[in-house]
């Protein structure tokens, strides 16, 4: 078995995928979790790492690959000097092992202590709150025997 690259029709990612899983292909479907902020308020989704791809793994000799390019919501397969081109497997289980770190690393948590190194309160430690947008930070610090939220930029939290 081989590796493949399709390139699903604008939108229709998780369409070409349900139906190339339907015709019994493994497919890989890379995706990860972005956050964005809607409306004021951050949310995460998951988008696809390689948006407008998915891979295939499949035989040269199968009778699927007639019928890929009928299959909705698939656009083609990624060729060159029309033929399909070979993804090897080390790439693909690099692709796999690189979303598995990223899943586990994720970012900072409520709660988590955390040191601030730039600005005015360079050098303290705080605990993260929340995210206040897509630059700044809400953190507690001990500040005059009390704990005091303050707003501070994402890029002078240092784990």
């Amino acid at each position: 078995m081989s590796w493949y690259a399709i390139q699903h029709k604008p939108g229709q990612g998780d369409r070409a995928l349900d139906n190339l899983q339907y015709q019994d292909a493994q497919c890989f479907y890379p995706k990860i979790a972005v956050e964005k902020i809607k409306a004021g308020k951050r949310t995460s989704r998951l988008e696809p790492l390689f948006p407008g791809y998915l891979f295939i793994d499949i035989e040269q000799s199968d009778p699927l690959w007639a019928k890929l390019r009928s299959t909705r919501g698939v656009l083609r397969v990624v060729s060159f000097a029309n033929k399909p081109a070979l993804i090897a497997n080390e790439v693909i289980d690099h692709i796999r092992q690189s979303l598995d770190t990223v899943a586990e690393s994720g970012g900072i948590k409520a709660g988590e202590t955390i040191q601030l190194q730039d600005g005015a309160f360079a050098g303290l430690d705080a605990v993260f709150q929340a995210y206040d947008g897509e630059e700044r930070a809400i953190v507690l610090i001990s500040f005059m025997q009390r704990a005091q939220r303050v707003k501070v930029p994402v890029s002078a939290l240092k784990r």
